[in-house]
This record gives C-alpha cells, sequence and structure tokens, in this order.
C-alpha cells in the first residue's frame, strides 16, 4: 500500500491566529476582578503580550522564541476569563502550526474547538485539522476520534471518509476498515465510477487480516475487473475456482490453464508444461503444441535440469498436432453418425485450437444440439472459449452467460466474461 499522508490544512496567521480573535481591551477592566471582565474583551496586560501589531513583525522574522515567550506570560496570567483562555489558545495553535509543533498545536486546538466560539464550516475545518494531525502523528485512535466528530458535525462526512477508512486499517482495526470500504468502493461503481486501487487492495488486505475468505475474494474480482494483472488474475483463478469446494479438476483444471493462458501475460513453466500434457491426455495435441511454444517463448521452458524432458514433450506435441492436420478431416463422418455429440463437441474443439475458429465453433454447436453429452456445461464452456478464439467476443459473452454448472465451470464462465469485457475497453465485476 502506497504511504497516506494527509495534508496539513493551511493553519496560517490569517485564518487562525492573528486576525482571528478580536482583542478588544476594556477601559474599566483594571477597576474590576478579573472574573468580572467584559465578555469578549482581554485585560490590557494581557492585550500588550498578544497584540497582534507586536506579534506579527516577530512571526514574520521568525523570532518564534520571543513569541513563545509572551504565550507563556500569557498563560500565566490568573483568573483568565473564557474569551482569554479562547485568545490564548488562537496565539498558542498559530505558533505551533508556524513551527510544526503538534505538541503545542494540538492541544490548542482542541481547546478552540471546544471552546464553542466556532460556527459551521469553521467548526469543521478545525476538527478535521486536529485528526490530520493526531493521523500524522501516527495516533490513530485519536485521529478516529476526530475525523468521527468531524462525519458529526459537518455537512461534508463523506470528505474524511478516506482518511477515517486509513486511520482503522493503519491502527489495525481491520474489522471497521473493510466495513467503511466495502460501501464506498460498491457506491462508486454503482455510479459509474472506478475505484481507487489502493481502496481494492486495502479491501482485500483488511479481509485477509480479518480471515474473510469471501470478502477477500470480492476484493480481488474488483482488483481483477478495474486493474487486472498477472498476480490478480493468478490468485483470483486459484482462489475463486481450483481452490473452491467441488471444484472438478478431472474436467476443469485444463480450463483454469486455458483461461490464465489468455489473460496473463507469462504463465509458470510448470503452468505450460500442465496444459500441454493435459491437452495431449485430452486428444489436442495443437493446443499442447502451443502451450510448450508459448513457454519456450517466454523464456521459461528448455532450460535447467528439465530441459530434455521439456523438449520431448515440445516434439511429441508437435508429431501429433501435424498427425492431426492431416487426419482431422477423416473424422468428422463418424462424429456426425455418433449416438452422442460428444465427437463433434471435440472436433469441433480440435479445429479451435487450430486457428479455424469458425469451423470449429460451428461443430460445437452441432454436438450440443444433438446432445448426450456427460457433461453440458463443460461443452457450453468450450463453445463460449472457441468463440473467443474467433474473436466473436459479443457471442462468447452471451455464451458464457448460460454457463451455471458446478465443478467450476460457472467461476470459469464468469471469469471469463469479465476478460472478454475488458478486451473490448470495459470493466465489469465478476459478481455482475
Amino acid at each position: 500500500m502506497s504511504q497516506f499522508r494527509l495534508a496539513r490544512l493551511c493553519l496560517m496567521l490569517a485564518a487562525v491566529g492573528l486576525s482571528a480573535p478580536a482583542l478588544t481591551t476594556a477601559v474599566h477592566a483594571q477597576e474590576k476582578p478579573a472574573a468580572e471582565a467584559p465578555k469578549d474583551t482581554v485585560r490590557p496586560e494581557l492585550f500588550k503580550l498578544l497584540d497582534p501589531a507586536a506579534i506579527k513583525p516577530l512571526m514574520d522574522a521568525k523570532n518564534y522564541a520571543e513569541v513563545q515567550s509572551r504565550v507563556q506570560q500569557a498563560e500565566a496570567f490568573p483568573n483568565r476569563t473564557p474569551y482569554e483562555d479562547y485568545v490564548v489558545n488562537r496565539m498558542k495553535l498559530s505558533l505551533g502550526s508556524a513551527t510544526n509543533n503538534n505538541a503545542i498545536a494540538k492541544p490548542a486546538l482542541e481547546a478552540v474547538i471546544n471552546s464553542g466560539r466556532l460556527q459551521g464550516a469553521e467548526q469543521a475545518d478545525f476538527i478535521q485539522a486536529l485528526a490530520n494531525m493526531y493521523y500524522n502523528d501516527k495516533d490513530y485512535p485519536k485521529a478516529i476520534e476526530w475525523f468521527k466528530r468531524y462525519q458529526k458535525e459537518s455537512a461534508t462526512p463523506e470528505k474524511v471518509a478516506p482518511a477515517l477508512t486509513r486511520a482503522y486499517y493503519l491502527g489495525g482495526d481491520f474489522a471497521n476498515a473493510k466495513s467503511a470500504l466495502l460501501p464506498a468502493i460498491e457506491a462508486a461503481e454503482k455510479a459509474g465510477q472506478k475505484p481507487s486501487e489502493e481502496d481494492l487492495r486495502l479491501l482485500a488486505s483488511s479481509a485477509n487480516k480479518v480471515k474473510d475468505d469471501a470478502g477477500y475474494l470480492t476484493a480481488l474480482e474488483k482488483l481483477v475487473a478495474h486493474y487486472p494483472s498477472d498476480d490478480f488474475w493468478t490468485d483470483v483463478l486459484n482462489r475463486g475456482v481450483a481452490r473452491k469446494s467441488g471444484f472438478d479438476a478431472q474436467t476443469n483444471m485444463i480450463n483454469v490453464y486455458r483461461l490464465e493462458a489468455a489473460t496473463v501475460k507469462q504463465m509458470s513453466p510448470e503452468e505450460y508444461v500442465d496444459l500441454a500434457e493435459l491437452a495431449l491426455r485430452d486428444g489436442f495435441p495443437s493446443e499442447a503444441k502451443k502451450s510448450m511454444d508459448a513457454g519456450y517463448a517466454a523464456g521459461v521452458l528448455g532450460k535447467g535440469s528439465n530441459a530434455k524432458s521439456h523438449a520431448a514433450l515440445r516434439d511429441k506435441a508437435t508429431k501429433g498436432a501435424a498427425d492431426d492436420a492431416k487426419n482431422i478431416a477423416a473424422g468428422e463422418a463418424s462424429a456426425a453418425k455418433a449416438k452422442t455429440g460428444a465427437g463433434l463437441v471435440n472436433l469441433g474443439w480440435a479445429y479451435a485450437t487450430m486457428d479455424q475458429g469458425d469451423k470449429g465453433v460451428g461443430f460445437i454447436q452441432q454436438g450440443i444440439a444433438k446432445g448426450g453429452l456427460k457433461n453440458p456445461e463443460e461443452a457450453k464452456l468450450r463453445l463460449g472459449m472457441a468463440q473467443a478464439y474467433a474473436g466473436k467476443n459479443a457471442e462468447a459473452i452471451q455464451t458464457f452467460q448460460t454457463v451455471k454448472g458446478g465443478g467450476g465451470a460457472g467461476d470459469l464462465a464468469k471469469y471469463w466474461i469479465v476478460h472478454l469485457n475488458q478486451k473490448q475497453g470495459g470493466a465489469q465485476t465478476a459478481s455482475k
């Protein structure tokens, strides 16, 4: 997660210091006890210390030691009125802000906020400034306290929502961080806006910290939809398909690799080999050859201790692909005469892997229509993939939307739709 720092509010003199409180003296102040001083006035002897005409040149000259001395002298005055306290704290706040001394600024700012003398937007801005100070000082419990107060008292509670969420996260309150992030992200998506990658990563991390596997997968699916990367795709296929209860590895592990090959820039050496071996097992040598060729082109096969086995597998796939190309047409008649459509589906997929997409799609459609399939949902999944291979993305999406089977077929179809939407220039979350 990128370092998140809140910009300090501009607590310059004109905003919170010399010009804010009216330092009015009372002619008769010396004649009355301090407790009876008129409202909103400052005794002359205190005024001499905090007179803006005297303080401003000192601040401009960065003579902060003299300003601090004057403030300390003012604080020593006995029986200060609430307004005199307010004036002194405003001056302390100006000094603390100018010197980046939060140890001075924070208590002064809190006192100003609680004085009851600020109204509306000014009160809200000061509350946010105090929350920011605590955040920047990594005092996350206090930052949370003041961000929440801002949300309660401000007309724009959403303004500090990102900061509050990060304070929860950085303070170790991952449950509240997750609870705050998910609705905000979903609201952004509903409004047609793209959630930030940082928010989505925070959601994933928060869910992971509280061992919410479903929440983690939700965040991961959104990351794949909006910010696809090899790592995100690999993780979502692992958690969202291969590791889910009921996954049929015998049938659909090869389909996991097929989607991974379509979505990532580079697979691992083992995955190229596994895809090739499974394709050969199922009678699709052209697909096996493509997988091995891709692994060699990526520079991850043909090296090290497995170089010989890689070469042997590639040679086997290459020979099989050549034989298949010569003989595939001869199998069309027998597939058409078969009692079930399984032969037609396999024939169509073989053509699809040979880059004869239109022909492949046609045979698979014939096979599905003929029926008698052991796994009709997997056949529809292959039809969608063949349509995608043929560049018929809109038709592929329509086909994938009909795949409802278990064993991983439905999940794979869902993620194929995400991938194809991205190819067409849009992001769509897997949940949709």
